[in-house]
């Protein structure tokens, strides 16, 4: 492993400490809920969820365990709750989600990542990352990669480093 991928690393393990400096544009994940599976996505006109909950609403636990996680990437304001939504129990079980693993699994996102330098546009999509950085683009992993990877730990498939980086 030569010496600028050993930086790469020590700057992904500095950024993932800093979630702050991302932001999603796009999300879409699977919930595994206490009794069914369901999408959630974030996009350019606010959430969605499959559940019937969100469908009634506009809110469900999903989205709040969601918001809750992901808090310092949205940089945006929470979705308010809503007239007739059972407040008190789907704030109590979008706080349990939102501190056990498992729940969920990211399928897909955009989002920017603020580097030292500059931002750099990075993509997911089922194992499949894309980054805008140079480095990524000759190396196929990069510290922006890499950071996201540690960031969002057990909800991503993890990058794998070219054969030649091992």
């Amino acid at each position: 492993m030569d010496t600028s991928m050993i930086n790469k690393i020590q700057k992904a393990k500095e950024y993932a400490e800093e979630p702050e400096r991302v932001t999603f544009h796009t999300l879409t994940l699977a919930f595994r809920g206490s009794n069914n599976d369901y999408t959630v996505s974030l996009g350019p006109d606010g959430w969605s969820c499959s559940c019937p909950g969100c469908q009634k609403y506009g809110i469900c636990p999903h989205i709040m365990a969601v918001e809750i996680k992901f808090k310092p990437m949205l940089k945006r304001d929470p979705v308010p709750y809503a007239p007739g939504q059972n407040i008190v129990s789907d704030v109590k079980k979008s706080k349990q989600y939102s501190e056990e693993d498992g729940h969920i699994t990211i399928q897909a996102f955009n989002a920017t990542f603020h580097g030292d330098n500059k931002d750099h546009q990075i993509t997911y999509d089922d194992g499949t990352w894309t980054s805008t950085s140079s480095f990524f683009q000759t190396h196929g992993v990069g510290a922006y990669t890499m950071a996201m990877e540690r960031i969002l730990q057990g909800m991503v498939k993890p990058i794998m480093l070219p054969s030649t980086m091992e």
